[in-house]
């Protein structure tokens, strides 16, 4: 059975052309940050539910502390509008202003209230550091100390990177009823396909009707593959290797925190609301460097029984040399020296050296699909 909406019923808020916008130009206007646009498109389409807006002081401070709303729903990383000093001394609650970022206007919001943080504390709750080598902790500290809370009324509609290809829950979840899902799993990504990527969908597969792989798409870190590798690689699987009707692929705009253990809770939490009934949660999800731990994100998603959904934790799969195929590391009773891990490492290397060299990690039309795009990777 398909998922209910987190907290019930998923939000949908009215979304307007832009030349609408000129009828709100009379309301104070607070200009915002470039990636608060896709933020804004993610609580309107119910991918936040419920969640109608920017979190006030003390939906944060319930969330910092035992990662719910004040409510008691579970929530795990605050969503926050940050603006200046002097927008925030202009400003006051109650007041009705017009977002606005380097596109446009954004979204009418409704201030429900003002409140100023404590910046590095805030950030130690969220990302477990406050050190700058942390990217998503590093972005989050340089937005200081200045929030408004509020619900959005309306927001205004813009060109997404593959529009035509992105479903928000409402469509997801219809979908999935015309298709006859009944259990489905999620799986989000931000890299291309590689074997042990397959052997998990596949595994999990044979206890569901239906796969949703969710590709993460927008900023990313220097290093990581570009929005068009990481969907050229998915529609090549699709073609070539993933059981025909059994898989959707549609990304998704968003901004990666690699804030671990409670961006694994609050990505399961987003698929929830697409309808999805279990989320995959490997090693160090939504981590980066050395900073958790490769199971905590798994142990936190794990320590909220009422979340809603199946989390399906897996190991890390590779390839053992002697079995000369994929499994998971306690599957196999080889030396770890025979097991060869997937890494982006192999495709970087062939992909530069511009030879037709066969993959270990990765399926040959996957590696075709890459030799038509440049750059792969993110500068």
């Amino acid at each position: 059975m398909l998922s209910a909406p987190h907290g019930g019923n998923l939000v949908s808020i009215q979304e307007l052309s832009t030349e609408d916008a000129s009828r709100f130009y009379g309301d104070p206007r607070v200009r915002v940050q470039d990636d608060i646009r896709s933020t804004v498109r993610l609580i309107s389409r119910g991918v936040y539910s419920p969640l109608k807006g920017f979190n006030n002081s003390t939906d944060l401070h319930s969330i910092l502390k035992g990662q719910r709303l004040l409510d008691g729903t579970i929530w795990s990383i605050p969503v926050l509008l940050p603006v200046s000093h002097n927008t925030f001394s202009s400003l006051r609650e109650g007041e009705e202003v017009l977002l606005s970022d380097s596109m446009g206007p954004v979204a009418t919001m409704k201030i429900s209230d003002r409140f100023k943080i404590e910046v590095n504390d805030t950030c130690r709750h969220i990302f477990g550091t406050d050190s700058l080598q942390h990217p998503g902790a590093s972005r989050f500290m340089s937005n200081g100390s200045f929030y408004l809370g509020g619900d959005l009324i309306n927001v205004f509609e813009y060109k997404l990177p593959f529009q035509e290809r992105v479903m928000y829950p409402k469509e997801t979840r219809n979908y999935f009823q015309r298709m006859g899902w009944k259990e489905v799993v999620a799986f989000q990504t931000r890299n291309i396909p590689h074997l042990g990527h397959e052997f998990m969908h596949l595994k999990a597969l044979e206890s569901h009707d239906g796969l949703f792989i969710n590709p993460v798409i927008g900023r990313k870190k220097s290093g990581d593959f570009r929005d068009e590798a990481i969907i050229a690689g998915y529609d090549a699987m699709l073609k070539y290797h993933y059981p025909q009707g059994r898989v959707l692929i549609s990304p998704i705009n968003y901004e990666m925190q690699y804030a671990g253990p409670r961006e694994a809770l609050h990505h399961a939490i987003m698929r929830k609301n697409f309808g999805v009934s279990s989320f995959i949660v490997g090693r160090d999800h939504a981590g980066v460097g050395n900073f958790y731990g490769p199971h905590d994100a798994q142990k936190n998603c794990d320590s909220f029984e009422d979340l809603g959904i199946k989390i399906l934790k897996f190991e890390e799969a590779s390839f053992c040399r002697s079995c000369n195929s994929v499994s998971f590391a306690g599957d196999c009773n080889h030396d770890p020296g025979e097991r060869l891990k997937f890494s982006g490492t192999e495709v970087r290397r062939i992909m530069s050296s511009g030879s037709a060299t066969e993959s270990i990690s990765v399926r040959e039309e996957v590696l075709d699909s890459l030799r038509k795009i440049h750059p792969i990777f993110q500068d």
